[in-house]
């Protein structure tokens, strides 16, 4: 970003050294060539050494910066998004544009629950040890910049492989009392958005708001959503030493589920539904207080206080795809639906320091942090639920079949320090702490009382290193290697019926990651990022067929296996042209990455079999995503082509479909996607193309919500936006 002002600033002198002393005719460059200029650029950045209390020297870290992007901002539409980052695999869950569903590095993309997500700095996800899904929704028209830090940054963030995904919100204009912007899209299957945004500064309180409402027909027949989301930040700056800030997010959807296909459906007409009564809806609220504070020259302290307070709600006809969901011969009614209502209450306190510090001639940064968490999710499932269509919780027998709480009370402690050596040479050493438990108690209808009760600790040390060498001024190798960890989940430990138990002695997952690096720009024009990753993941779970002493059988949910994934990422950016009004550039973003389970048994009909040797799940070998970007004056034009090349969907590898499609191969897919963008005056317009070729594709066979089978994705469709700021 450093560059891209420099770089501004010295187009802009240019620009003014061409006039003449005339004031009036000097005024040439104003907020919308800025706005331009940043479109045409679109290099992914990186995150500095140091940000706030924050270490990201030696990290793997990209920074997307939202506004300079020709995408599909409405629906969130993540190839677009994430075009420009190797290795992130999207889960096309549904066209809605409502969640965002990626993985990094072969992990699992459901809901993004391998990410530490976060939304300007504060965690979002719905539960990190119980349920670390993103059910949060934040409009992507209010968002900046999207930070991305891989898995080497466990020790800062805790629970995760993935890495810590970051959504920062646009800011209150510094230089306005009051600003104004209002952002409105129309597109196929009934779209329409609307984003409007308040914010300014008077004396030292300064504030920004949103409201935004999305609605949409959505591809498939059956498929409708309905979708809001408010936001405040008020900002309190009584000196430049002190930031006082209080926030409250708000987000809720209400979505109705085609329902998954079959193989034979699918080509018969993905478009086609099985669903018409199925619905799911989050309602989740996240408030936060937070202060960041100079406390000396060399010293920064912040104090965070967070929470995560709503509900995740669903009424459905629960059956595979071959099951139709009809009316009943004997009553004359559809069946009961089956509700499911998950309540969460997540708080966290983080208290980090940042403290700067030299050694004789060797400066260092030393970053401490203490952070506790305190959650209770409460959750009630199999409730029989109502034979009418509309959304409907109620329930026509009391009580649930299941009706859980999972509490989990950590504290987690954690330092890192980072050493220059020199003026090239940085050094990363730290560890981090975890102590804490997880305790399932509750009611489960079809297991005795005794067997429900269920601890699962969370005690051990995580240790990590990075380096960091300025190889000169744009050039840089980093490399890392970090422990990680993945608590044991809720549905984890919750057997599915009285033919299973779930281990008492439960492990979370554990592992590593490792990557070395260079990144850069070479003859002024090509910038690159190419990076080789390992990541190990011990302890994953699955089910095991057991026999007791009683000579009687039953699935036992316990820790089958392990796995590696080793690959190679690659960024290369060419800015082909770049003169004045006119900027051409070629892009590729590709990872190759082999996933296996290195150990492991699995449960399969009145057997354990092997699956040492098998693919990952939802692990494509090969992601890549090529673009051309071409900007004139205030337009600008992107074509991008996105390939991903063919998963399993279970660890026993099954290639033959399943007649329900639950089980078999997804096939490989390539999307092009247009999207151009005008700048005139005050006025921004945008328009786009998904799947400009009409592709029918799937990208995923889900094994539980939305219910296992194939969920079509999105063919062609048309955006159109018209935004103003004022």
């Amino acid at each position: 970003m450093k560059k891209l002002i420099f770089t501004i600033c010295i187009f802009s002198n240019h620009l003014l050294l061409a006039q003449t002393q005339d004031s009036l005719k000097t005024k040439v460059l104003d907020s919308v060539t800025i706005q331009d200029y940043l479109i045409r650029e679109q290099v992914i950045t990186q995150l500095p050494e140091t940000q706030y209390t924050y270490i990201f020297a030696g990290k793997k870290s990209e920074v997307i910066h939202i506004q300079a992007l020709n995408t599909n901002i409405a629906e969130k539409t993540g190839r677009q998004l994430f075009a420009k980052i190797p290795g992130v695999f999207v889960y096309d869950m549904d066209g809605s544009g409502n969640q965002m569903n990626i993985s990094t590095r072969g992990l699992d993309p459901h809901r993004s629950w391998e990410l530490n997500i976060r939304h300007n700095g504060i965690i979002t996800n719905s539960d990190m040890y119980g349920y670390p899904a993103s059910h949060y929704n934040p409009p992507m028209e209010s968002i900046e910049k999207v930070e991305l830090v891989r898995g080497t940054g466990s020790l800062q963030y805790g629970a995760q492989f993935g890495g810590m995904l970051n959504y920062v919100s646009k800011q209150a204009n510094p230089n306005k009392k009051f600003e104004f912007e209002s952002i409105n899209t129309a597109g196929s299957f009934g779209l329409l958005s609307s984003y409007n945004a308040i914010g300014g500064k008077v004396g030292k309180f300064s504030y920004y708001a949103y409201w935004h409402k999305r609605v949409s027909n959505g591809y498939r027949e059956n498929a409708r959503s309905d979708a809001e989301s408010q936001f405040i930040n008020l900002t309190y700056q009584p000196n430049d030493k002190l930031t006082l800030k209080a926030e409250l997010g708000h987000s809720i959807y209400l979505y109705r589920l085609p329902g998954q296909l079959t193989d034979a459906m699918f080509a018969e007409n993905p478009r086609q539904s099985v669903r018409s009564r199925n619905w799911y809806s989050p309602d989740i609220y996240v408030p936060s207080l937070s202060m960041l504070w100079q406390a000396g020259k060399n010293t920064k302290v912040s104090l965070t206080s967070s929470a995560i307070l709503g509900f995740r709600n669903s009424v459905l006809f629960d059956r595979f795809a071959n099951v139709r969901d009809t009316i009943n011969a004997l009553t004359q009614q559809y069946n009961p639906r089956q509700v499911d209502i998950d309540n969460f209450n997540s708080y966290t306190t983080e208290l980090r320091v940042l403290q700067e510090y030299k050694i004789k001639n060797v400066k260092a940064y030393f970053s401490s942090g203490l952070q506790y968490m305190n959650n209770d999710l409460h959750r009630r499932q199999q409730g029989r639920g109502t034979t009418g269509s509309d959304f409907d919780l109620a329930v026509t027998q009391e009580g649930f079949g299941r009706d859980m709480h999972f509490k989990t009370k950590n504290i987690a402690f954690f330092v890192e320090n980072v050493l220059k050596i020199g003026e090239k040479l940085s050094l990363t050493q730290g560890f981090r702490i975890e102590n804490g438990q997880s305790d399932m108690s509750g009611y489960i209808a079809y297991l005795d009382a005794q067997d429900v009760p269920n601890f699962i600790p969370h005690r051990f040390p995580l240790f990590g290193l990075s380096a960091q060498y300025q190889i000169d001024e744009k050039n840089q190798l980093y490399a890392g290697w970090s422990q990680a960890y993945r608590p044991v989940i809720f549905k984890d430990i919750i057997p599915a019926s009285r033919l299973e138990r779930a281990d008492k002695n439960l492990k979370n997952a554990f592992g590593h990651n490792a990557e070395i690096g260079v990144r850069g720009e070479i003859f002024g024009k090509i910038n690159y990022d190419i990076n080789v990753f390992e990541l190990t993941y011990q302890n994953r779970l699955g089910n095991l067929l057991v026999t007791n002493e009683k000579g009687e059988s039953y699935i036992l949910k316990t820790n089958i296996g392990n796995s590696r994934n080793f690959g190679v990422e690659s960024l290369i950016d060419w800015k082909v042209i770049d003169y004045y009004k006119l900027y051409l550039s070629i892009f590729n973003s590709t990872a190759y990455i082999n996933a296996r389970y290195t150990e492991g048994i699995l449960a399969v009909g009145s057997a354990n079999r092997s699956i040492a040797g098998n693919w990952v799940e939802s692990a494509p070998q090969w992601t890549s995503r090529s673009g051309i970007n071409f900007g004139y004056q205030n337009l600008s034009m992107t074509l991008l082509y996105s390939y991903v090349s063919q998963t399993y969907a279970d660890a026993l590898n099954t290639e033959t479909p399943s007649a329900n499609g639950a089980v078999g191969l997804v096939p490989s897919y390539g999307i092009l996607d247009f999207n151009t963008t005008y700048y005139l005056k005050k006025f921004t317009f945008r328009f786009g193309v998904n799947n400009l070729l009409n592709k029918q594709y799937f990208t995923k066979r889900p094994t539980f919500y939305p219910g296992p089978g194939i969920w079509s994705s999105d063919g062609r469709g048309f955006t159109f936006s018209v935004g103003l700021r004022i």
